[in-house]
């Protein structure tokens, strides 16, 4: 099996949109018309959640003109809030076909269709011509990606001169170890974390100058804990749902990881030199 194949599998997991309704009609919601509020509990799949968009958006500039590319889009609740809240147009990818079905069938019952779309597509081997955007983001991805010259060189190659790029990534901290499986990876096999003097080097290295660098680790950990605190269970709506069987293990593993150092959750925003 492929490195490729591996993140499919551990991201995929079959009837998807099916359990996401499920969890709507449990918290009241309608499943066929959601508010992009109804579906941020399991689609911005990130640490944060939408706190960490509200960020993400921040860091973007105002006036984008053109279209936005979404590095890894998971499920695509970031790209919504952006069209929603800023009228922007995203274009999103990612490896794993059911989160971009789901992901375009959740746009159209939103009513953004039309600013929003997602295609099945390798973040190691972008299919778009150079320049062809006027930012980009990534949150949470290049953990599962090995090959971090060959993922921002592509992106570097498809944005225009003097676009923003957002990266927003869980980085190895400089204390304890990280035990899995994680949200990201069931063994250890499919996650491949690096530092922040790391991260700053391969994105000079691909034609972007860093601006700005935001550990989270310990708002991170606020957050999580706040909500493990608050509730005995997972909410109706939640990550749980995409992760399956090992969540509670993972998600243990996550919390113990930001508390001892290892995970430093962490917003970085670059240009195109």
């Amino acid at each position: 099996m492929s490195l490729q194949e591996a993140v499919v599998a551990h991201y995929g997991r079959g009837d998807l949109l099916a359990r996401i309704e499920a969890g709507l009609r449990a918290a009241g919601k309608d499943p066929r018309h959601p508010t992009i509020d109804d579906l941020a509990p399991v689609d911005e799949f990130h640490a944060r959640g939408r706190e960490a968009t509200l960020e993400l958006a921040a860091l973007l500039p105002s006036g984008i003109e053109g279209e936005v590319l979404d590095v890894g889009s998971g499920l695509g609740g970031p790209a919504r809030f952006l069209a929603r809240t800023r009228g922007l147009r995203v274009l999103g990818i990612d490896l794993t076909p059911d989160y971009v079905a789901v992901a375009n069938e959740l746009s159209r019952r939103c009513g953004l269709a039309e600013r929003v779309r997602f295609e099945v597509a390798d973040a190691l081997a972008l299919p778009f011509p150079p320049a062809s955007f006027a930012a980009a983001y990534t949150q949470h991805v290049a953990m599962n990606i090995a090959d971090k010259p060959a993922l921002y060189a592509g992106i570097a190659r498809v944005l225009r001169p003097g676009a923003t790029f957002v990266v927003y990534d869980m980085l190895r901290g400089p204390t304890g170890e990280v035990r899995y499986p994680t949200p990201w990876s069931a063994d250890g096999t499919t996650s491949f974390l690096i530092d922040l003097a790391t991260l700053r080097a391969e994105l000079e290295a691909a034609g972007f100058t860093v601006v700005e660098e935001h550990p989270r680790g310990a708002e991170s950990l606020a957050w999580f804990e706040t909500r493990l605190n608050a509730a005995a269970a997972p909410p109706p709506t939640g990550i749980h749902l995409l992760l399956g069987d090992d969540f509670a293990t993972a998600f243990q593993n996550m919390l113990a990881g930001l508390r001892a150092g290892s995970l430093i959750p962490t917003f970085v925003r670059a240009v195109r030199r």
